[in-house]
């Protein structure tokens, strides 16, 4: 079960860290926007903003006529403000929001965020019923190799599915993987980038000495080098049918 609670918490927490810590989510909108075919889609919807590392590209790339930024975090709505004023931010639940809320859209994007949503095959199903004919939704998540040195290590992880998964659940869709890998100098500057990304949002316990001891040596038995923490990103593209 996700705490989105504590999702909100620790995004919100670290937002004035994200834009310089988070750098393969910044590479993921850049590669998120290469998947866009109607470059003048009129009406946009972006689930989870954040800071704007997507809503930037989308003011830069994209001629729309109206554009609907969505982020469980409200602090985010200044970080979109800055970027554009015209933007229509709102601080939302976007499953509240779509049982709320009729409005179809030519574009619906998302980036590196969809994951942290308890019934994903849903919600996705969901916003593809929110598309106008022809539209897009477009979006990244991760794969089964995500943080697979954390799991390893820890047991812990969120639910990740498969390539074969994905294209039995979303049939006729894009769906294209990559694999990053990060290198750092020690285990504890691991733990420090989990904690400045908010991305360690899946339970609320705090470490105690045995925990973070277990995390260092697990470390060191798993990587004799540098320690590494593998990100497993995943682009889905969706078109709405035409009529």
């Amino acid at each position: 079960m996700i705490d989105k609670n504590l999702v909100h918490n620790r995004f919100a927490k670290n937002l004035k860290n994200y834009d310089e810590n988070a750098k393969i989510q910044k590479r993921m909108a850049e590669r998120l926007m290469t998947f866009i075919q109607n470059k003048q889609p009129k009406k946009i919807l972006e689930i989870g903003c954040g800071t704007g590392f997507l809503t930037k590209l989308i003011v830069e790339q994209l001629y729309y006529d109206n554009f609907v930024a969505i982020d469980i975090v409200e602090e985010c709505g200044v970080f979109i403000k800055n970027i554009n004023n015209n933007i229509k931010f709102i601080s939302a639940d976007i499953e509240n929001y779509l049982k709320e809320n009729s409005d179809k859209y030519d574009l619906i994007i998302s980036n590196a965020s969809l994951q942290w949503i308890e019934d994903f095959e849903g919600i996705i199903n969901s916003l593809k019923n929110a598309l106008n004919p022809n539209g897009e939704l477009i979006f990244s998540t991760f794969g089964t190799e995500n943080f697979r040195e954390i799991y390893h290590i820890m047991g812990k992880s969120l639910e990740y599915y498969s390539i074969s998964e994905l294209n039995k659940m979303f049939p006729n869709s894009t769906i294209e993987p990559e694999i990053h890998i990060m290198a750092f100098n020690s285990p504890k500057d691991v733990l420090k980038h989990l904690q400045l990304t908010g991305v360690n949002a899946i339970e609320n316990i705090s470490w105690t000495k045995k925990d973070l001891t277990k995390f260092e040596n697990g470390y060191k038995n798993l990587c004799s080098i540098k320690p590494t923490l593998t990100y497993n990103p995943i682009y889905i593209r969706i078109i709405s049918p035409v009529g």
